[in-house]
């Protein structure tokens, strides 16, 4: 892999974890609401924090991907 390939999987994994320590921020909040009886609001930080997961998802599943280029087979 080229420096600027290995810089763009660092960039990958560093946006990943980015979206996934939102998605644990949404959870805490999430669940402060709930105790609190804040149901829509509960709800609301609830799908934020599944739409952050989604977005990290997304981004592992495209790295994920590039790498079927890049693993061999024996024979390939």
């Amino acid at each position: 892999m080229t420096q600027e390939e290995l810089e763009q999987a660092a960039h990958t994994y560093e946006a990943a974890a980015a979206e996934l320590e939102r998605a644990l921020g949404h959870c805490h909040v999430a669940a402060e609401h709930f105790r609190e009886g804040k149901v829509p609001n509960g709800t609301a930080h609830a799908w934020a924090a599944r739409g952050h997961l989604v977005r990290a998802a997304r981004q592992l599943d495209a790295q994920a991907e590039q790498h079927t280029a890049k693993a061999q087979l024996p024979g390939d």
